[in-house]
């Protein structure tokens, strides 16, 4: 018998096989010629223990002093198959979790994709999406450790020019494995109007189900019994129904894009049937009678998005609303975090890329939020171009969570040089983003400056600089209290980029380390030190690295990052 780690091997191996084979009749036939194209990511980090900033206490930083993570993937592509693999490395890695360590290697990905006339077919570890990704979404983000491919089988059939139909079967992968849960689902999704119309529509419809495996049920059954039975009445009350959580869950939606002119609206609708879902805000009422904060719940789920945009003469307007309520879609209701998630609900805020102004991230809340954003933008001339955001987040009993007000102007001065400067108010709710019960809320003011001048079309520098002004909650500073940022970055086009910044913690908040040797708080530098060097599609880089603990997020699907000391090199290459 093969074992089941050689078959992808042996898939891709034959294949190859029959491709050269292929390849010399064509050169016979001057016919079709097949294609290689790949990537490698490798990122290593060098630990240096800090215990004062909190780099201490995990085995790396205590003896294990070096990890890795690599990716390689290949795909070949001939006769109409496409046909990849990818090689996965974790060495004492702690992408996976921030607290611990983890070793293994293996295939972390393989698929066989075909078109015969309108019927595609692929198999393997499948990345996809329903609509916006409410209901569904198999993705990658490697820097929040998420791989949710489907490993399982996909369908797809051409109805028409303008409309498709898709199926899928399979279970989500775990790193080298997958769970046991069974997921399939299945969409539609079309076209109406042609390029010369005037309004056309997009719109389309997706349903999928889970089936929980009995391990995942049996563990689910046996912590629900260490319940109340208070608490187990309020989520199973029907007794003369069928008891306990059900083994099958249901979710759809119902999508569109209305394209009129400058507008542009995207309106989706997703319900989900009654589940087990786990609340981290719900009270539970243990035997011994104490109250605790975090339980299972039994509830349906709802989504409402919409977007509404205009672009024309310069202007740009986006306007974003959404209410979620006990939406959160996995694989097995035991997973928490990022891990397990089947779904992807869109976020509600302005993706900031400055280092202070991003440090305060609001990842989406899938229990319940309420939440709308406004983002408009104005080319005033070739030179200027003004910007403003604004949001706001709150749960559904209408506690703030979040608040964004952003301004910025971008100035350019012939290709000498170019200005970006602005200004970000925040108001962060620690206790739900962070988990900090009873932490203030952190109110930010963060002015900041982007300043990039050119010596000539190679040789650049630029300056960067924010600080971040934390406003005082009953006489105490929030948090880490404020911050100064800067960077200076020198590019010599087009191999070579050093940058150099430092993230000084001014004015101490509640939450900032203790200096042993004075018994306050610290006021801490982070510096940092970077060289990148490029050559065709190959980028390399080492890094020396002070960081501040901190949250990473990606699209709303945020991770704690907790603080690192050391040196981190990097290698990318495409080919």
């Amino acid at each position: 018998m093969i074992p089941r780690f050689w078959l992808p091997i042996l898939l891709l191996m034959l294949s190859f096989q029959a491709a050269t084979a292929q390849e010399a009749d064509n050169e016979k036939e001057n016919t079709n010629q097949g294609r290689i194209s790949g990537n490698l990511q490798l990122n290593g980090n060098f630990f240096m223990r800090d215990s004062l900033i909190g780099a201490a206490n995990t085995p790396q930083y205590d003896r294990q002093l070096f990890g890795a993570d690599s990716w390689l993937n290949l795909n070949y592509q001939n006769w109409g198959f496409d046909v990849g693999i990818r090689f996965d490395m974790f060495n004492n890695s702690n992408l996976l979790n921030p607290l611990g360590s983890f070793t293994g290697v293996g295939i972390g990905r393989w698929y066989v994709s075909k078109k015969i006339n309108k019927l595609g077919i692929t198999g393997g570890y499948i990345y996809d999406i329903i609509g916006s990704g409410i209901i569904f979404r198999a993705y990658e983000e490697r820097a929040l450790a998420i791989d949710q491919a489907l490993y399982g089988i996909k369908t797809t059939y051409d109805l028409g020019e303008n409309w498709k139909i898709k199926g899928f079967v399979g279970r989500q992968k775990q790193q080298f494995s997958s769970y046991s849960s069974v997921i399939r689902g299945g969409s539609i999704d079309g076209f109406v109007g042609s390029d010369s119309s005037k309004v056309t529509l997009a719109p389309g419809f997706g349903v999928v189900a889970r089936t929980l495996d009995d391990n995942s049920m049996n563990n689910l059954v046996a912590t629900l019994n260490t319940y109340s039975k208070a608490d187990v009445v309020e989520m199973f009350p029907d007794t003369l129904g069928k008891e306990g959580p059900n083994y099958n869950a249901y979710a759809a939606s119902f999508y569109n894009t209305l394209t009129a002119g400058p507008f542009t609206w995207y309106l989706e609708a997703a319900l989900k049937s009654k589940e087990v879902i786990f609340d981290p805000f719900a009270k539970r009422y243990t035997v011994s009678g104490d109250t605790v904060l975090g339980r299972y719940v039994n509830k349906p789920g709802s989504v409402l998005y919409t977007s509404l945009s205009f672009a024309k003469k310069g202007l740009g307007l986006t306007v974003e609303g959404k209410r979620t309520e006990n939406f959160d879609f996995r694989t097995r209701p035991q997973e928490l975090g990022v891990r397990g998630l089947m779904h992807y609900i869109p976020p509600m805020t302005r993706m900031n890329t400055y280092r202070l102004l991003a440090r305060y991230a609001a990842a989406t809340q899938f229990i319940g939020e309420q939440a709308f954003q406004v983002d408009a933008s104005y080319k005033v001339n070739k030179k200027l171009n003004l910007t403003a955001n604004f949001s706001n987040i709150t749960n559904l009993d209408g506690d703030q969570l979040y608040r964004e007000i952003l301004a910025e102007a971008y100035y350019k001065y012939q290709k000498k040089w170019t200005l970006t400067t602005g200004v970000q108010l925040q108001d962060y709710n620690l206790e739900v983003y962070f988990g900090k019960p009873g932490a203030a809320p952190a109110k930010t003011i963060t002015p900041y400056f982007d300043f990039l001048y050119k010596f000539n079309p190679k040789t650049s520098i630029r300056f960067e600089s924010q600080y971040m002004i934390m406003s005082e909650e009953h006489g105490e500073l929030s948090d880490y209290g404020s911050w100064v940022f800067g960077l200076v970055e020198f590019t010599l086009a087009p191999h070579w980029a050093v940058t150099v910044s430092d993230m000084y913690n001014r004015d101490p908040g509640k939450a900032s380390p203790i200096d042993p040797k004075t018994g306050e708080q610290a006021k801490i530098h982070y510096p940092r030190f970077d060289v990148y060097y490029t050559h065709k599609a190959n980028r390399l880089s080492i890094s020396y690295v002070k960081q501040v603990q901190g949250v990473v997020c990606s699209g709303g699907v945020c991770r704690l990052e907790p603080a690192f000391s050391g040196v981190k090199m990097s290698i990318n290459s495409t080919f």
